[in-house]
C-alpha cells in the first residue's frame, strides 16, 4: 500500500520535489508520536525549514492523503477564521494509510492492546478519519501552558470540544475549559472512547465507533436531545 502511494509521487510530482514529498510523508508517524504533535519540519530532516517542506505539505494534501489540523486562537467560531495558518497537525485521511506505515504486527497489537503511549495518536488519527470522510475541516486548540483539545467542531451551531480516549479516563484541558465558560466560551464537549452513549454534565459521551456521526447537518436526527439517563447499552 505504502509503495503504491510512493510510485504514485515519484509518478506525478516535479522532480525538484519528490525527496521532500516522500519525506515530509514519511515523517507522519514520527509527528504523531510525539506529546505535542504540531508538526516540526526538524522532524522532517534536521536543519528542516517551512520554506522547503511546505509546498510537499501542499502536495500531499491536494492528492488527498493528509489533511492539516490548524491550531486556533481562541475556541470561538469561526473556527477557520480564528486558525493559525503556520501551526498545524497533520493526520492521514485514511486510518488504514497510518497503519500501513507502522511496524509489521501493529494490527495485531491494537488487538491485544500492547500500543503502550502511541494507542492517542492512532486514535486521534481514526477521529481525523472520520471527520475528513464527512467534508469537515479539522482544529484543535493548544497554548503554551499545557493545555491542549484533540479537536474543535461546529455542533449544533456551537464550537464544541471532541476529546478521544483510547478506552476512557479524565481530560484534565477539557474539564479546565468548561469550567471557564467565560474565558473559553465552549459549552459543551463531546468524549469519544470506551463509553456507552451518555452524559456527565457538559459532556457528552458516546462509543468510539459512533464517532463518524459527529456531524453539523446531522446533529438534531443522529443525537436528539433524550433523557439520556434511561441509555445503558447501545
Amino acid at each position: 500500500l505504502i509503495a503504491e502511494y510512493e510510485e504514485d509521487m515519484v509518478k506525478y510530482a516535479d522532480d525538484a520535489d519528490k525527496s521532500n514529498i516522500r519525506e515530509c510523508f514519511e515523517s507522519i508517524p514520527k509527528q504523531l508520536a510525539k506529546e505535542n504533535k504540531k508538526f516540526q519540519y526538524s522532524i522532517v530532516k534536521k536543519g528542516g525549514r517551512s520554506s522547503q517542506y511546505i509546498g510537499s505539505i501542499q502536495w500531499l494534501e491536494d492528492a488527498g492523503i493528509v489533511r492539516r489540523c490548524y491550531n486556533t486562537q481562541i475556541t470561538e467560531l469561526p473556527l477557520e477564521g480564528n486558525s493559525i495558518k503556520e501551526c498545524f497537525k497533520v493526520y492521514t485521511t485514511d486510518i488504514g494509510i497510518l497503519m500501513a506505515m507502522l511496524d509489521y504486527g501493529t494490527q495485531a497489537d491494537i488487538l491485544k492492546g500492547n500500543l503502550l503511549g502511541y494507542k492517542g495518536a492512532i486514535f486521534e488519527n481514526l477521529m481525523a478519519d472520520f471527520l475528513c470522510k464527512s467534508g469537515q475541516k479539522l482544529y484543535y486548540f493548544h497554548k503554551d501552558s499545557g493545555l491542549e483539545l484533540d479537536f474543535l467542531v461546529r455542533f449544533k451551531g456551537e464550537c464544541v470540544i471532541l476529546e478521544v480516549k483510547a478506552k476512557s479516563g479524565k481530560t484534565k484541558s477539557m474539564s479546565t475549559v468548561l469550567k471557564n465558560k467565560d474565558v473559553y466560551h465552549v459549552k459543551n464537549a463531546i468524549k469519544l472512547g470506551q463509553y456507552n452513549v451518555g452524559r456527565e454534565g457538559d459532556i457528552l459521551t458516546i462509543p468510539l465507533y459512533m464517532g463518524f456521526l459527529v456531524e453539523d447537518k446531522l446533529a438534531e436526527v443522529i443525537i436528539p436531545d433524550v433523557d439520556l439517563s434511561l441509555l445503558t447499552t447501545i
